[in-house]
Formats: structure tokens, C-alpha cells, sequence
């Protein structure tokens, strides 16, 4: 992500493409740790993933909400779209690991 970040803004007039490529990775990170928790702390596999679902819709009002004020652009239906694209997104995957784990019998004991 940084490196993309980083290669991407580098094409852009004025902008700091080490900066935003180091701010991009701390953010990455720090998503990743805050997205992980629930597994290591909960002894529920279900529990955890709708903590870890509760989580990420939270990072996502934050962020849209910080880039409406700062932009000025409108705050809702952007909140509700990146909302659906990132859940669906999950679904998705969660949806392809189902079918890989039954393809393969992965888990099973």
C-alpha cells in the first residue's frame, strides 16, 4: 500500500510522495492491528468477525467523516458507499474461503 501510494503521488505536482507513502503505511497498519484484535481476544470465531465487521464500519465513518470536513464533500451517501463496497468486499471473501474450504476440506478434523 505504501509503495503504491508513494508511486502514485509521485506523478502529482506539489504533493510529498515519501510522505504519503509512509502516512498511507502507518494508517495501513494500524487498520490491520485495530481489524485483528477481536480474534486475539475473543474465544468466539463468530464473535470475533462481528467485532471485527463493527470495527471496520467504525474506521470508515471515521475516515469519511474527517474527509467531508476537511473536503467539504457530502458526508452520507459516501459513508453508506464505501460502507457497501467494503462489507460486500468481505462478504466476497468469506464467500471464496467457504467455497475453498469445502473444495479442499480444509479444517476438518
Amino acid at each position: 500500500m505504501s509503495a503504491a501510494e508513494y508511486l502514485s503521488t509521485c506523478e502529482e505536482a506539489g504533493k510529498n510522495p515519501l510522505h504519503a507513502g509512509i502516512m498511507t503505511g502507518i494508517s495501513y497498519l494500524v487498520t490491520v492491528v485495530l481489524l485483528i484484535i477481536p480474534y486475539f481476544v475473543m474465544d468466539n470465531a463468530l464473535t470475533a468477525l462481528l467485532a471485527t465487521l463493527v470495527i471496520a464500519v467504525l474506521i470508515i465513518f471515521l475516515f469519511t467523516f474527517y474527509i467531508s470536513v476537511a473536503k467539504g464533500t457530502p458526508f452520507k451517501r459516501r459513508c453508506v458507499e464505501m460502507t457497501a463496497i467494503s462489507l460486500g468486499v468481505a462478504i466476497l471473501n468469506f464467500g471464496i474461503g467457504f467455497i475453498v474450504k469445502q473444495t479442499f476440506g480444509i479444517g476438518e478434523t
